[in-house]
């Protein structure tokens, strides 16, 4: 019988799902198809097209139209999947849910079906559907440990000098990263992965600091003695009982809205007393005389233990710790204006929102300059003060790196030169400070930047604290046009030889992926780097370096994107980012910028390591890093249609105090170039929010210090503050979410880090790379949590302040976790 006798009203509703499915496949198929790419979507799309008419045309022949689009898509599945989860969801979930609808209507359709054949195929689509549903809960996309190193007591730590900053107290948190070296190490042993279970709130401080735009403090306290200190999106310094969380004293500079530049961040506080660091003079140096701790008499009676902060408006503040109140004797009655002699500057512009370092009795300072605005905005000087007068020793200008003698007057340094944004540290003992150099200030062009500033750009650039010059530098990135500065704080180890002796060095993680080991006293690699060819073209061929340097010690990137990547949460947004990617220009890694077209990034400026690092675990010898794992879809913009897009500078426009704020290069003018930037980080699609790529998006990995293997991988962050249309799920699956924030290592065995958009804090067991215990934060947990003891007990604390990128809930939580008093 070819006839369908009769047509039910599920009938005509399948009938008429598989039409409207299918027109959106066969137009987008045909797209995609034109630009050279898969022709399942088009053919798929056709199928459903004619199945669903012949099913209105009361045609038995639609069960075999059906059938063989429906086969057709598992075997092509299969082919483009492999046993890759994520790969399936966009390409059959649909299919899956028309075959459950299709089995149930079998017999109606196709008279001479018996009601078991189509109840048993029903069956098995609806266990595929449960089974498909269950297998994202369960460890996936997991690597499990293996060759797990043995604990070496102080087998990786760093010598940095005599000092408390290099040598804390136990149970103190004495700089951003924990000491000088910079491990993000707790050497506490009381919450351990067999009693994290039992952690509960120990207490809960709340600043009463929310910004209204730009949101994202990016805090790590500072713990010294019994006192907490931290600071607040608008630079509040607030001092706080580290046992009971009560607020001691408080310090308000009056920042306003008007100075948050990209991102409320105060990302770390600095303490300085006579006892932080080794001392040792330019003579003492030129002996080979080793440093010993100075005996230094602080020249003010205010003053003895001091809180350095750097402000949004681009201010040197110091504190007494104690009290809270201002250090007359430094600077101009406790303040130095970081902007001095820089030239004309605007609201936002200039901002210090990581914690100045001080090495011996220089206090270097450095800061951000907004991106994606002016090409030769303000410099990017780095300025070194005597810490306890405020009087400046250096300056040091990567566009013009030979000189270090401060200069005065407007043009006293270059505009546009390369600032230090992220964390930076140094080494006492060798007289070092590790600056990870960014990029000059027009992001994503390249041919008018000087032969120092393609020098210094992009790398890590090692500076003499006495003399504020150059000892060596090492470039991550050679011509750098995909915003790929230095955003990790470096760390400080120690490596073992077989002799006995020990090698200093400094371990750079990058957004690249690349992880870089080098000798901190010459920059020398210790671990193999290779110049590898990378793609030419785009808009300036001739600038562009024919190399780029890759690790041979360990990478976090993953290999090059494929259009079988490409992600949705249907066939049809998967369609969709597979026409994109056949619209851009794509070459793999270091893809140069075009404006013809667009181009894909990836990593993104978002991807690999970024600020808050990488954690290390001295004893076992391991290095903890979370990353991402995301492309940017970016496109440069001639300057006629910057113009006509209106695009303006942020002091050409109107201060918005409501501003959410957006991702950073997303509409970016770059005046003084030929081209603005308009980048999708991340690349969403912007109807549904879903990133195109498929997940995870994110990952923490356990690496071996010794030769650089992976011990274990897994994917950071679960999907339940997550999903299409930026509507939570609700669902704890690891799908591996983007993440902003570091990790701390304890003796313990745990690794504590939130850092993912899941607003969960979590701790995983060293050894297994699990997950042991997690709780809800009540915002963005987007910072590096510490851990200190007081009166006996173990404190885990993280400031959860939320981020306006990561789309993170604000808040001005810190919180504070311990187990149970006994």
């Amino acid at each position: 019988m070819n006839r369908i006798q009769k047509l039910s009203i599920w009938n005509k509703a399948f009938a008429a799902v598989l039409i409207i499915f299918g027109l959106a496949m066969g137009i987008g198929g045909v797209w995609l198809a034109a630009l050279g790419g898969n022709w399942y979507y088009l053919l798929a799309g056709v199928g459903c097209i004619i199945a669903g008419s012949l099913v209105f045309a009361k045609r038995t022949s639609a069960v075999y139209w059906f059938g063989a689009v429906f086969i057709g898509s598992l075997l092509w599945c299969i082919q483009e999947s492999g046993l890759d989860y994520w790969r399936w969801v966009p390409r059959f979930d649909v299919m899956l849910l028309l075959g459950i609808a299709f089995a149930f209507q079998l017999p109606s359709l196709k008279p001479g079906i018996s009601r078991k054949f189509s109840t048993c195929f029903g069956v098995v689509c609806i266990v595929a559907f449960i089974v498909a549903g269950i297998i994202p809960f369960t460890p996936w996309n997991y690597t499990a440990t293996t060759n797990l190193p043995a604990p070496v007591n102080d087998a990786f730590t760093a010598n940095t000098g005599d000092g408390k900053a290099s040598n804390p107290d136990v149970g103190d948190w004495y700089t951003y990263g924990g000491s000088l070296a910079s491990q993000r190490f707790s050497a506490s042993k009381q919450i351990t992965p067999e009693n994290v279970k039992n952690l509960t709130v120990a207490w809960q401080y709340r600043s009463g600091d929310f910004p209204k735009r730009s949101w994202g403090v990016e805090n790590t306290p500072l713990k010294i003695g019994d006192t907490l200190y931290t600071c607040t999106a608008h630079n509040l310094v607030i001092a706080i009982d580290a046992a009971t969380g009560k607020e001691k004293w408080r310090f308000d500079p009056k920042v306003t809205d008007r100075a948050i530049p990209y991102t409320s961040a105060c990302r770390g506080l600095t303490w300085y007393d006579a006892q932080t660091n080794s001392h040792v003079t330019t003579a003492d140096m030129n002996k080979g005389e080793q440093p010993s701790v100075s005996a230094i008499a602080d020249n003010s009676d205010d003053c003895q233990h001091r809180i350095i902060m750097g402000t949004l408006d681009a201010r040197v503040i110091e504190l007494n710790a104690k009290t809270g109140e201002v250090c007359k004797s430094f600077g101009n009655q406790g303040t130095v204006d970081l902007t001095e002699d820089m030239g004309e500057i605007y609201h936002g512009y200039v901002s210090i929102n990581t914690a100045p370092v001080v090495v011996r009795d220089t206090l270097v300072v450095s800061h951000q300059v907004l991106d994606g605005e002016r090409a030769y905005g303000p410099p990017g000087v780095i300025k070194a003060y005597d810490v306890r007068t405020g009087k400046l020793k250096w300056a040091w200008d990567a566009a013009e790196p030979n000189i270090s003698k401060p200069r005065t007057g407007p043009d006293a340094y270059k505009r546009g030169s390369p600032d230090v944004w992220t964390n930076f540290t140094g080494d006492d003992k060798l007289g070092l400070i590790y600056l990870p150099v960014a990029n000059a200030s027009g992001d994503y062009y390249s041919s008018q930047r000087s032969d120092a500033v393609n020098k210094y750009s992009v790398s890590l650039t090692a500076l003499n604290v006495e003399t504020g010059l150059p000892v060596w530098n090492f470039q991550t990135a050679h011509k750098d046009v995909w915003d790929y500065d230095q955003g990790s704080q470096p760390s400080l180890v120690d490596y073992p030889a077989k002799n006995g002796e020990k090698t200093p060095a400094i371990i750079i993680p990058t957004k690249q992926g690349e992880i870089y080991v080098l000798d901190r006293r010459n920059g020398k690699p210790l671990f193999d780097v290779e110049e590898r060819p990378v793609p030419g073209g785009g808009v300036e061929p001739d600038s562009r370096s024919p190399t780029q340097p890759y690790s041979t010690f360990h990478h976090l990137s993953k290999p090059d994107l494929t259009p079988q990547d490409m992600w949705g949460l249907t066939p049809i947004d998967q369609m969709v980012c597979r026409i994109q990617f056949q619209q851009a220009s794509y070459k793999g890694q270091y893809t140069p910028p075009t404006a013809d077209q667009p181009y894909i990034e990836y990593p993104g400026y978002n991807g690999g390591s970024d600020w808050g690092s990488v954690a290390i675990d001295p004893v076992r010898g391991i290095i903890i890093a979370n990353y991402n794992d995301m492309a940017n879809y970016a496109q440069l913009v001639p300057r006629k249609k910057v113009d006509e897009l209106g695009w303006k500078t942020r002091d050409q426009i109107p201060f918005n105090p409501t501003e959410a704020g957006h991702a950073e290069g997303s509409g970016a003018p770059q005046v003084g170039v030929p081209y603005g930037v308009n980048v999708n980080a991340g690349w969403r699609l912007p109807f549904t929010g879903m990133l195109c790529k498929e997940p995870p998006y994110g990952g923490i990995r356990a690496i071996d210090m010794r030769d650089g293997h992976t011990i274990w991988d897994r994917p950071l962050g679960t999907a339940r503050k997550n999903g299409p249309f930026n509507m939570p799920t609700g669902l704890p699956i690891d799908i591996g979410t983007p993440n902003n924030g570091g990790s701390v290592v304890t003796a313990g065995g745990l690794v504590f880090v939130a850092a993912a958009t899941d607003d969960l804090i979590r701790a995983i067991d060293i050894t297994t790379g699990k997950t042991v215990w997690s709780v809800p934060l009540p915002a963005g947990g987007q910072a590096n949590p510490i851990v200190y003891t007081q009166n006996g007990r173990e404190y885990l604390v993280i400031v959860a302040g939320g981020h306006h990128f990561m789309e993170t809930p604000s808040g001005d939580y810190i919180m504070a976790y311990a187990l149970p008093e006994k």
